[in-house]
């Protein structure tokens, strides 16, 4: 804190001598002589705090009443320590200089101290407990002498006390009132009274609870939107009046202090800095990086600021370990503000440059260690464009995420437009305009409500949330989420989270631009394309590094990462909530502008009710008829999405942390989460940048895929699209062909009976079920095919960010490879490669793979049938509707046919090995989980079925246990089990697959039993009325086939849980790193309700992410197992990606389904296989072991555990003793041969 001595000084010798002066009066003249509970003090502070504490000399004299309630006070304090005195056995003596001296002048305590008059310098004394005794050291003796005294003196010390805490809290209100009149007050000569610096020791850095709360959170964030919308005076306010009150000062942390520093040094306001430096010294707290950085930029905005000053923020920097060039690489930066403290430094140390780190760290990781270190022999690939392409692409994109929203053309539009829908197009329009006036008129009348509203100051309001963005922006969003909602409506809580996010993604995108930050960002881009086109020179080296040199060569002006908080889930809901309210009370429409038959009245377009689901009453928002049918009639051609929606035209920004990269300006985090969810961003931050680089590079990798729409294939789905769709071929049909919803009179129903009225109400609750699947499902197709169709001349990139568990997602949420078949059927490779000699073939078998066909036979055999059914394959490419239509059975008919299509152009050109193809060629896991388990556990017959195992022909698990099921049940009918009798012939590898698949992933015996039955119910054949003692006897069956099949996958699994039900049941969620290095969390914790009061209703929300609560045993340890084998299975598609990238191939992945041309298919396979090898090679569960052992049993014991100490050192015991039998496990040499000959260990993946 001593950085604010260096301003103590006064400019002038004069102001020197005057503060001299009153610092000597002041001790004989202005204090009372005061023993704090008989405990010895020295004095033996430094003499700036002296001059701090004792400038009530230069201050106006204050009332005569104060004066008096500061010698009650004091009066107080000496009637406390004698009485600790007479209840003591023990004679202390007093010396002179242990006695401690405490400011009574008229002028009360100093202007700036809010601490109470007992502790001025800040520190806390503490008072002897009840029966405990003082010792000549000072120090305090337990109960044992004191019992006697403690029943006699207790009411006297409850009444002392409590007039004591009354006395001082009002002494504390009335000097913090007069402390900010006469702050604001003070001429600029008195620099030198917050020059004080508080004690090391007494000074506490910010802890996890302080920075990482969501009150913490919510506080930060009202600073910022204060701060951007130009409040400065209700954001100090708020600041001040937090920091007086101490029950919310343990609140504050000193990155919300900085901000009001950046505030005031924007302004050269240094003055106003070193009162702020006052308030972080009196709570408790050390001044960062951030704090001298704006410092030290107020001082480079003041030519007049004395190089003496500046020279001692440097040597105070020095002495709290904080060197002068971590400013500029952990400061982020706004505007000119890295210039300006450059400025400041370079007139006390001229020749003084930043120093850049330009030695690139690799990860540790052993698996990536030939990636990083041996690039002799890496091809990394190029892109099919030049420079200019590139750095127009990027233009444009940028242009977009400028705007925000996007509106692009229905695929609905290409329908001829009739009179009628015209019409009700322009009275749709019409009505938006009229809207759009009402709502603005709105807004701005709330505003003004909310400015002037008289509430407390230390009260969050969405008054400054309300003026981050125009008023016209606001009301486009609303405007256009009215566009979005379906006719059955939407719950309040989505809308608001809908329309929340929208103002929070504008406002960090505005604030970017605020900042000037993207200026800087086109010139590092226009650099960093040299690395992707094809026209620039060859580089050594991968985007992020490239980046990351780009970044540290142009370290002038702005940072490119913000420091902008992501707001908190309930600030968002609120203010969404407030918008939805808005929208509900004046949007209006005409009663009669349908039918002028009614009588004309203003109504409003939505209305908000009340619904049940799942027993919990739930506000929705709901569309009126009139709106509904108006825009149903009207077919509306456009649709408007948020920028991030759409794919990117230009490469995203590559991952160089975990808080920047993918879009240019949209905000995206690297790691998905619960709404609300931080924990994962605290392990982020605490990990080495190095250990996350292999993570990084393979989001890089995924996001440089370059697509372009199959147009083909597009045109044939848009035209079934539009022509009532397809059921069979997965394209919805319009809402014209749902059912129509029963409707009953009320005289008729009165005829009916008790089960024929029940009948009916299943029949309209069936009904309206149906119809809103339909409208979702078509709304859906319509996003999809709209944005493709949009993009159908371009070429684009998805970028990439994962879930907790470290499985990567494209960030466009509707339109990506994840997607449907049909989504992926219409995407292909932007960049073509010749086929070679095995690409034609590779596509034939891939195309076999699509229909489902031929499961169990080799390559060869696969290859042969496509052979076969080449007059099916070129029938379905030329005449895919008119045809035989044989496409249409297969199990991915869309992407089937888009294989047909392009094995017919290849077989009818000149030469099939020259023919460029830009199609992706699918090599999918064999039940990749149990894989992963079957290697983990060294399981000879597990590996076998998931092919792990060289075999004749490909195994199919799939398969296998249809076929022990159907042995079980042939042997209990001829037992004379009725229901195994009935399942003869319908026990089928479709019927068991989704269970077998998920049972790896946790799913129970009652979710795989409602798998089994929905897949019987698909089975026309089979009678209805067996489908629940079917599903039940099956899910049995299924679950005892895989424990024989796969007998290490269980003990795994069940060590999996047990550690993670004693982990969570001692208090601490379950946490584990992947052998890449990415930190895991699981955040599961119990739920508690938090109730937002909103003016429209009252909203509970079930908060399941938060920390403070107890962990959720029960999804903790059903979790583990699965997350963890979710985060291996990542690992190695992390790895494969990779080292695809260094092969130069094109590689992308939908989780353990790996894509890549089909010239380079026999390379991607050999790197897959690897790199399980490699994964599997490492003592995985061994390491799990050592750090759950390292990490939970030595912080077990210091917890408040609710069990006894017994029961948590048995709990342990038991972990260590899995821990010694997972290692055991992990050495299991019994198919260790498997993992040393690569080459014939996985005979298929």
């Amino acid at each position: 804190m001593s950085l604010l001595r260096l301003c103590t000084f006064p400019k002038c010798l004069s102001g020197r001598i005057l503060l001299e002066i009153s610092v000597r009066r002041v001790p004989y003249a202005d204090h009372g002589l005061t023993i704090r509970n008989n405990i010895e003090r020295h004095i033996s502070e430094p003499p700036w705090t002296s001059q701090r504490r004792h400038f009530s000399a230069l201050i106006p004299k204050k009332e005569d009443g104060e004066k008096r309630v500061w010698e009650q006070s004091q009066l107080l304090d000496v009637l406390e320590a004698r009485i600790q005195q007479l209840q003591s056995d023990v004679i202390v003596d007093v010396q002179h200089e242990k006695v401690q001296f405490v400011k009574a002048s008229k002028s009360g305590i100093g202007a700036s101290s809010g601490n109470s008059p007992k502790n001025v310098s800040g520190e806390r004394n503490e008072v002897p407990k009840a029966g405990q005794t003082i010792s000549k050291g000072g120090g305090q003796t337990g109960k044992g002498e004191g019992k006697d005294a403690s029943a006699s003196k207790s009411r006297w010390m409850e009444k002392l006390s409590q007039e004591k805490k009354t006395k001082t809290k009002k002494l504390k209100q009335k000097l913090a009132s007069k402390h900010e009149h006469t702050m604001a007050a003070a001429p600029v000569r008195k620099l030198n009274q917050w020059a004080v610096s508080a004690s090391p020791e007494l000074v506490q850095d910010n802890s996890e609870a302080r920075v990482y709360g969501d009150i913490q959170r919510s506080v930060r964030c009202y600073l910022e939107a204060c701060v951007f919308c130009g409040d400065i005076d209700r954001a100090h306010r708020f600041l001040l009046s937090h920091h007086r009150m101490a029950s919310r000062r343990n609140l504050l942390n000193i990155g919300l202090y900085n901000i009001m520093m950046r505030v005031w040094a924007k302004k050269g306001s240094l003055n106003q800095i070193g009162r702020m430096f006052i308030l972080v010294e009196e709570a408790g707290l050390k001044p960062n990086l951030g704090s001298y950085c704006a410092a030290l930029e107020c001082m480079g905005r003041n030519p007049d600021c004395s190089p003496h000053v500046i020279n001692r923020v440097l040597r105070q920097m020095e002495e709290d370990g904080l060197p002068v060039d971590e400013l500029f690489s952990h400061c982020v930066f706004r505007q000119d503000e890295r210039d300006m403290v450059l400025r400041a430094i370079h007139t006390v140390q001229p020749d003084f440059q930043p120093s850049i780190n330009t030695i690139l760290q690799t990860c540790s990781s052993p698996l990536v260690k030939d990636f990083y270190t041996e690039r002799a022999d890496a091809k990394y690939p190029k892109m099919a464009f030049s420079l200019e392409e590139l750095r127009e692409r990027f233009s444009r994109q940028l242009s977009i995420e400028q705007a925000s929203t996007i509106t692009i053309h229905s695929v609905e539009a290409m329908k001829p437009v009739t009179s009628h829908m015209a019409k009700m197009r322009d009275l749709l329009a019409v009505q938006r305009l009229v809207w759009h006036k009402a709502l603005v008129g709105a807004l701005r009348e709330s505003k003004m409500i909310l400015a002037s509203s008289t509430q407390k100051a230390t009260k969050l309001s969405l008054y400054p949330y309300l003026c981050l963005l125009d008023e016209k922006d606001y009301v486009d969003i609303m405007i256009q989420s009215l566009s979005n909602l379906p006719p059955s409506g939407e719950s309040l809580h989505i809308l608001a989270k809908e329309l929340g996010n929208r103002v929070h993604n504008k406002f960090c995108i505005r604030m970017k631009g605020h900042n000037q930050m993207v200026d800087k960002l086109s010139h590092i881009y226009n650099e960093y394309t040299e690395l992707l086109a094809k026209d620039s020179k060859e580089f050594d080296v991968l985007p992020r590094e490239r980046w990351w040199k780009l970044e540290a060569e142009h370290s002038s002006g702005p940072s490119l990462l913000g420091d902008e908080t992501h707001w908190p889930h309930m600030v968002v809901v609120e203010l969404g909530t407030y918008l939805v309210d808005l929208m509900v009370k004046h949007m209006k429409v005409n009663s009669d502008i349908l039918n002028s038959a009614y009588d004309r009245k203003l109504i409003p377009v939505l209305y908000h009710m009340y619904t049940f689901r799942s027993n919990k009453q739930v506000g929705f928002i709901k569309l009126h008829p009139i709106l509904t049918q108006m825009q149903q009639d009207a077919m509306d051609t456009t649709l408007t999405f948020d920028s991030y929606v759409m794919p990117m035209l230009c490469p995203p920004v590559p991952w160089t942390s975990a808080k920047f990269g993918a879009y240019l300006l949209t905000p995206t985090k690297m790691m998905r989460a619960v709404e609300g969810a931080n924990q994962h961003e605290i392990l982020l931050e605490k990990c080495q940048d190095a250990d996350l680089h292999a993570v990084l590079d393979s989001l890089n990798q995924l996001g440089n895929a370059a697509w372009r729409i199959n147009q083909p294939l597009l045109d044939i789905i848009i035209s079934i699209f539009n022509d009532k769709g397809s059921e069979k071929l997965d394209v919805p049909p319009p809402n014209s062909e749902a059912p129509k919803i029963p409707r009953y009179n009320q005289q008729d129903s009165a005829t009916f009976t008790s089960a024929e009225k029940a009948h009916l109400k299943r029949e309209v609750v069936n009904a309206k079920k149906k119809c809103s699947e339909m409208h979702s499902l078509r709304m859906d197709a319509l996003y999809k095919l709209s944005i493709a169709n949009h993009m159908r001349d371009e070429v684009f990139w998805f970028p990439h960010n994962m879930d907790f568990r470290g499985r990567t997602y494209p960030c466009p949420p509707y339109f990506n490879h994840l997607g449907s078949d049909v989504t992926r059927a219409v995407l292909v490779f932007a960049e073509g490669k010749p086929l070679g000699p095995s690409g034609l073939e590779w596509l034939k078998i891939h195309l076999v793979n699509l229909t489902g066909l031929r499961k169990r036979s080799s390559l060869a055999g696969r290859l042969e049938y496509a052979n076969s059914i080449m007059d099916d394959i070129l029938d379905s490419a030329d005449n895919p509707l008119n045809g035989k239509k044989w496409w249409q059975n297969a199990d991915e008919p869309w992407q089937t046919l888009a294989c047909c299509m392009e094995i017919a152009n290849a077989v009818r050109s000149p030469d099939p090995t020259h023919f460029i193809s830009h199609f992706p060629v699918h090599q999918d896991g064999s039940c990749n989980g149990l894989q992963h388990y079957a290697a983990l556990g060294r399981d000879v017959i597990g590996a076998t079925s998931v092919n792990l195992i060289p075999c004749e022909v490909p195994q199919d698990v799939y398969s296998g246990v249809a076929q022990q099921v159907e042995e079980f049940r042939a042997r209990d009918a001829e037992k004379g089990l009725k229901i195994a009798q009935v399942l003869e012939c319908f026990i089928s590898r479709k019927v068991v697959k989704q269970t077998v698949m998920t049972v790896v992933y946790g799913v129970t015996r009652y979710g795989g039993r409602l798998q089994i039955e929905k897949r019987l119910k698909e089975i026309d054949d089979f009678p209805k009325e067996y489908v629940w003692d079917a599903s039940h006897y099956l899910v049995h069956q299924v679950f005892s086939s895989l424990k024989e099949m796969f007998t290490g996958t269980r003990e795994i699994q069940d060590w999996l849980t047990e550690s993670a039900r004693l982990i969570a049941k001692s208090g601490s969620t379950v946490e584990w790193v992947t052998p890449l290095g990415l930190p895991i969390i699981q955040p599961y914790h119990r739920s508690r309700t938090q109730m937002l009061k909103a003016t429209i209703q009252y909203l509970s929300l079930q908060i399941t992410h938060d920390s403070k609560e107890r962990p959720d045993t029960v999804k903790q340890k059903n979790a583990f197992p699965p997350n963890f084998i979710h985060s291996l299975d990542s690992t190695h598609m992390m790895l494969t990606a990779l080292y695809c990238y260094s092969a130069g191939l094109t590689f992308v992945s939908v989780h353990d389904c790996f894509w890549t041309h089909a010239i380079t298919v026999d390379t991607m396979n050999k790197v897959c296989r690897e790199q399980f090898v490699a994964l599997h090679s490492q003592p995985i569960l061994q390491e799990l072991s050592n750090f759950l052992l390292k990490k939970y049993y030595t912080t077990a014991l210091p917890m408040k555990l609710s069990l006894s100490l017994s029961h948590v050192c048995k709990e342990w015991t038991n972990i260590i003793y899995l821990g010694v039998y997972c290692r055991d496990l992990s050495l299991s040499p019994c198919i260790r041969y498997v993992l040393v000959k690569p080459g014939q260990a996985i005979a298929e993946l």
